[in-house]
Parts: C-alpha cells; sequence; structure tokens
C-alpha cells in the first residue's frame, strides 16, 4: 500500500502540472545565468562589413587589430556597454600587406595570431559542458529533495509535526485545575508509560488512543501537553489541518511520515488538536473530498498497525465529535473518550487560584465569589479574567489586584469596557433606567429569580446601553419550571417597564426577546414543559460543544403549533411581567430615579431602597446571628439561678416566648 499511494493509472509518478511549471521556469533561470556568464567572460561578439572597418579605421574608433588567417578580430575604442567587452570580426577583401599598411598610416596596434586548433576545440566543448553539468546537478538535486518529501515539490509530503517534537513541554497535572476526572483518566496512562510492567503481568495493554473532548478553551491541549510533561517522553504536536493540502496524497504521506518518526522515537505522544479536520465521516452522496478520505484511511491504517507495547500513544482533540467517523471511534483506534467539560464552582475557584498564583491580590480579593459569578465559564476565560484585572491594578497605581479589579475584568470579559464617551440624552437615560430597573424589580418580586448583584446604565463597548448583574447563591446543575418561567418573566421585566411608564417601546429589547424565545422554545420542545406536547422530545442538540444549537425534529404543521404555544408563553410571561410592575409602579419610579443619578448602584443598594419602599424589615445578616447568639450563650452562663417551681408559671414570659415574625416569608433569602 505504501509503494503505490502516489502512483497514477500507469505506475508513474503524480503528473502535477505546477510541479512541471516549476521545473521549466528554474531550467530557464539555469540557461539565463549560464548565458550572461559566458557573455561577462568572453564578452561580446558582432560581425561587421570591411567597408565599414574602413570607415571606423579613418576616423579613429579603432583601438587595435589582430590579425588572424581569414579574420580581423577589431577592439573599438568606446565600448557599448559596461563591464562587457564588445569585439567585432570582419573578413578582409585586401591581401594582407595592404590590410597592414592602413593599420600603420591609422597608428592603430596590430599583431598576427596563428589560430589555436586546440585551444579552440577545447573551449567549445566546456562550453558546452559545463552548462549542462550545472543543469544536471541542479535537477539531481531537485529530484533528492522530492524523493525525500514523499514524491512531491519542496517536501510537501514531509510531516509537519518534526518541527514540534519536544522531550519536555514543561507543564505537569499541577498546571492544570478544575478537569479532576479528565486528569485521573489520563493519570492511568502516565503510570502504564512509566511503569508498563505491571500492567502486562496482568495482560493489560495500553490504549492506543484517547479522545480529548469538550468545548473550547476548557485545556484540552493542555492536558495532552500535561501527559507528556509528566511521561517524559518526546511530545509530537500538530493540528489535523496540517495534513490536509490541495494536492491528492499529501495527507496521506504526511500521516506515514509522522507515525515512521513516532515509531523511532518511541516511546512517544503523538497530539492531534482538531482532528475533525480529518476525521469526518466519509460521505459519497456529494461527491466527497479524495484528499481528505485518503489522508483518514491512512490514519485508520496506522493506527491498527503499530504495537502499542513499544509505547506509542495517541491524542486527539475535538468540539465536534458528533462528526467523527465512527470507524475512528471504535475500540481499537481511540479506545477513550475524555470529556473536557466547563469546570463546576469548585473547579473555577481552582483554575482562578492557579492563574493568581504570579499575581499580586490584597485582602480583598474573593475567588470563591468571583468563581459564583462567572457560571459558565472556561479555563481561558478565567485566566484572561486574571489578566485583565492586573491590568486595571496597574492602570489604577495599585500595586495589588482587589476584589473590585476582579468584579470589572469579568464585566470587561462579559459585556466589554466601559464607553465614556458616549453621552446619552436625557430622555434616552431615562428609558434605559426604567428598563434596567424593571429587570431588577421583577427578579426582586419572585420567589424563584435570582438575586440581583449590580446595575448600571453606563454604556459598554459590546452594545449594551445598560444591564443587568445577576449572582446566584450556589451553584446549579438542574432548573426546575418554575424557575425558567420566573427567567422568562425577568426577561421580559425591561419591555414591560418601558410599555408602563412611557406608553411606547424601544428596540433596546431586543436581545432581551432573544434570549427569551430561546428558552421558551427550549421548554416546549426539549424538556417537556408543554402542555399541549407533554413529553415528547420535537429537537435534537446539534454541536453539543460548541454552541448547542437545537434543530427542530418534527413536521411543518408541529413546527407551526409548535410557534403558537411559544408566543403564548411569552405572552402569558410579558402579562405577568406588567402586572408586578403595574402593582409596584412606586418602587420602580424611586428605584429609577436613583439610578439616573448614579449611573450605577450595587445589589445591596438596590435591595435597600426596594425594602425601604415596601416596607419591608431588613433581614439580619449572617454574622449578626451568629454574635447574637454568642451573646446569649454568654449571658447564660454568667446569669444568676433563680428559684423557680413550674417553668410553664413565670409571669416575665421568657420561658414560653415565640419567636419573633421578621415579615420577609414572602420574600425569601434567594430573592434578596
Amino acid at each position: 500500500m505504501d509503494q503505490n499511494q502516489n502512483k497514477g493509472p500507469n505506475g508513474e509518478g503524480p503528473k502535477n502540472k505546477q510541479s512541471l511549471l516549476i521545473l521549466l521556469i528554474c531550467i530557464m533561470v539555469v540557461l539565463v545565468c549560464v548565458n550572461m556568464l559566458t557573455r561577462m567572460t568572453r564578452g561580446v561578439s558582432n560581425e561587421i562589413a570591411y567597408s565599414e572597418f574602413i570607415e571606423m579605421l579613418e576616423e579613429g574608433e579603432v583601438e587595435s587589430v589582430v590579425i588572424q588567417s581569414s579574420s580581423l578580430e577589431i577592439t573599438p575604442r568606446v565600448q557599448q556597454s559596461m563591464g562587457i567587452q564588445t569585439t567585432l570580426y570582419t573578413v578582409p577583401t585586401e591581401d594582407g600587406n595592404e590590410v597592414t599598411k592602413r593599420l600603420e598610416e591609422a597608428g592603430v596596434e596590430f599583431k598576427e595570431e596563428k589560430p589555436d586548433v586546440m585551444g579552440q576545440l577545447l573551449y567549445g566543448l566546456l562550453s558546452i559542458i559545463i552548462p549542462v553539468a550545472i543543469m544536471v546537478g541542479f535537477l539531481s538535486f531537485l529530484f533528492r529533495r522530492m524523493n525525500k518529501g514523499g514524491g512531491m515539490m519542496g517536501g510537501v509530503g514531509k510531516s509537519r509535526a518534526k518541527a514540534y517534537v519536544q522531550k519536555e513541554t514543561g507543564i505537569t497535572f499541577k498546571d492544570v485545575a478544575g478537569q479532576d476526572e479528565a486528569k485521573e483518566s489520563l493519570q492511568e496512562v502516565v503510570d502504564f508509560l512509566h511503569n508498563p510492567g505491571k500492567y502486562t503481568a496482568i495482560g493489560a495493554k495500553l490504549p492506543k488512543g484517547a479522545l480529548l473532548v469538550g468545548p473550547p478553551g476548557t485545556g484540552k491541549t493542555l492536558l495532552a501537553k500535561a501527559v507528556a510533561g509528566e511521561a517524559h517522553v518526546p511530545f509530537f504536536s500538530l493540528s489535523g489541518s496540517d495534513f490536509v493540502e490541495m494536492f491528492v496524497g499529501v495527507g496521506a504521506s504526511r500521516v506515514r511520515d509522522l507515525f515512521e518518526e513516532a515509531k523511532k522515537n518511541a516511546p512517544c505522544i503523538i497530539f492531534i488538536d482538531e482532528v475533525d479536520a480529518i476525521g469526518k465521516t466519509r460521505d459519497t452522496r456529494y461527491g466527497g473530498n479524495d484528499e481528505r478520505e485518503q489522508t483518514l484511511n491512512q490514519l485508520l491504517a496506522e493506527m491498527d498497525g503499530f504495537d502499542t507495547s513499544k509505547g506509542l500513544l495517541i491524542l486527539a482533540a475535538t468540539n465536534r465529535p458528533e462528526v467523527l467517523d465512527p470507524a475512528l471511534l471504535r475500540p481499537g483506534r481511540f479506545d477513550r473518550r475524555v470529556i473536557v467539560d466547563r469546570p463546576d464552582l469548585k473547579g473555577r475557584v481552582s483554575i482562578l487560584k492557579v492563574h493568581a498564583q504570579n499575581v499580586s491580590l490584597d485582602e480583598t480579593v474573593d475567588l470563591e465569589g468571583i468563581a459564583l459569578a462567572t457560571s459558565g465559564a472556561v479555563g481561558s476565560d478565567l485566566a484572561n479574567m486574571i489578566n485583565e484585572a492586573a491590568i486595571l491594578a496597574v492602570k489604577n497605581g495599585r500595586k495589588a489586584v482587589s476584589q473590585k479589579d476582579l468584579l470589572e475584568a469579568v464585566e470587561v470579559v462579559l459585556v466589554g469596557k466601559e464607553k465614556k464617551d458616549r453621552i446619552l440624552s436625557a430622555e434616552e437615560r431615562r428609558i434605559v433606567s426604567y428598563h434596567e430597573v424593571g429587570h431588577a424589580l421583577v427578579s426582586a418580586l419572585q420567589k424563584d429569580a435570582e438575586p440581583v448583584q449590580k446595575i448600571t446604565i453606563v454604556p459598554r463597548t459590546m452594545g449594551a446601553l445598560g444591564y443587568v448583574m445577576h449572582v446566584p447563591e450556589e451553584e446549579k446543575y438542574l432548573n426546575t419550571r418554575k424557575e425558567l418561567e420566573a427567567m422568562l418573566v425577568g426577561y421580559l421585566g425591561g419591555r414591560a417597564a418601558e410599555e408602563i411608564v412611557f406608553d411606547t417601546v424601544t428596540t433596546g429589547a431586543a436581545n432581551d426577546i432573544e434570549q427569551a424565545t430561546k428558552v421558551a422554545r427550549a421548554m416546549i420542545t426539549q424538556y417537556g414543559m408543554s402542555d399541549r406536547f407533554g413529553l415528547m422530545g420535537l429537537a435534537e442538540t446539534q454541536s453539543q460543544y460548541l454552541d448547542g444549537r437545537a434543530m427542530l425534529n418534527c413536521g411543518d404543521s408541529t413546527a407551526t403549533e409548535i410557534d403558537h404555544e411559544v408566543m403564548k408563553l411569552l405572552k402569558k410571561s410579558y402579562d405577568e411581567a406588567k402586572r408586578l410592575l403595574s402593582e409596584n409602579r412606586d418602587v420602580l419610579d424611586k428605584i429609577a430615579e436613583f439610578l439616573i443619578q448614579k449611573e450605577t448602584i450595587t445589589g445591596k443598594e438596590f435591595m435597600k431602597i426596594f425594602r425601604e419602599a415596601k416596607g419591608i424589615q431588613e433581614p439580619e445578616t449572617k454574622q449578626r446571628v451568629e454574635e447574637k447568639a454568642r451573646q446569649q450563650t454568654v449571658a447564660e452562663k454568667t446569669a444568676p439561678e433563680l428559684p423557680v417551681s413550674n417553668p410553664a408559671e413565670t409571669q416575665d414570659g421568657t420561658a414560653s416566648r415565640e419567636p419573633v415574625q421578621s415579615g420577609t416569608e414572602s420574600y425569601p433569602e434567594s430573592s434578596l
């Protein structure tokens, strides 16, 4: 198979037009160079008539003449080109004595020269042999490069992974945080490379390959480098697109060359990033892609052909596992699928600690609070937030990063920088203020909504004129139907506030409507939360680790009914938002006016105004409750004992005191 991979139908090498054109251009360049060299060494020779020679002689334009047996070699006084000697030849029509007499009269230096037959013959042979030798040498060098590169020009079929061979990647598992399950799966592989004897003794074999699957930025490449760093073996790293070229057969040649180099350096690790570039499912319904399919076939053959006992391990990473060919995923090729998913709260805290190791932090920093505020963020996002916070600290003249810098960095990554040069009109400021307070107030009035962290009407570079930041009180993996319904009402609260206050609506709710529609459609088609369709699945998730886009899996009539259900659910949520805001119009006005003055208010300030307007007593904090309990304990220990015969008969009520109602049953802690 290896010998005929790049052969044509007649057993010849590939006839590539571009390669032939390059070869012809090279030959022409060599000939031109040889010709120029010959002209510079010999000069330019032109033949003239004898009468023209006589005229030149009479006008004094001849410097010297060499009289040969049958011709005259004339050197003119003025050369035609700088650096190139011009020689003229003519055949005399007079006898030798007349020519000699004319030269003496004109005062021109001349000499007679006998012909050197052997010299002329040798010169003629060299003028042919030297250019041919140069051309043959150049072509020999060219063909050696072609053979070395897998049969194509310039080593195009050579594996590009050689430039990435490393004995030490400089990265270990200590540099990887938030992916404990993935590290555990790969640590077993590293232990096999270090101690193969204890596994082979029981009959276990090293997995041929491990496929790292997860969203972008979760650390798949970092994990692969950590495996190589822990195993202390050569690490061949390249992307799936490095195999693909416009020439058919190049990718297969590179795959062969890669595995040949890897076998020479075994034990070693081959890492193919974005393997979906060459590993897509083979499909001939639409013509397919010969080059990609040949590359995939060669990769499948090589993965079947090598011996795992030599310590050759293949790692690959992708965020599109659903498009990979089933033959690539079967056991015996990629034996393990390692999920590298978005980190949870504990994982985000660990990632923040890893990236903050070399950053100066002050005493106000609370990484757990930052991790809680960045639900859904991946490792690259968190690293960017730490870096942005450090830049902000330097910009503000501080020597350490504060919690304020970190929170601002979170906002910079999520919604962009503040646009200080954009000045809104007074009317637009009022509209944006009521819109954002509408979101926040609806959230505070609902039991199942997330608490508000911040409200601002300062424009941001990512297009937001203002926003409300929600921070959950704890990490959640599931959402109830009531929480999703509360989320819909929260999304539409801004639009409802505009209509209630200004009796009109603006374009500012475009993103809110988009998000609300997405949630409502998912509730009906994916989560089985529709009374009309029940538990019927009507959509399938495509690209789970990229955008998570859902594709409908139903008929056209059912799709129409789904649209009606979505509209019905959104209208119900919008009416609920309008009801809540209408019943609390005084609170809406009070908070909106405060926001217009301050531009940015915290969640605590918002809830303080909300409670004052609603006449709700502020709940005691956890610290105050603990302090009161401690004081009560001390008082009980130090108070004198009173003789009481029956506690139930005491008149001061201390033995039967009921707990004081704070009046916050309608507004539980989760909404505050």
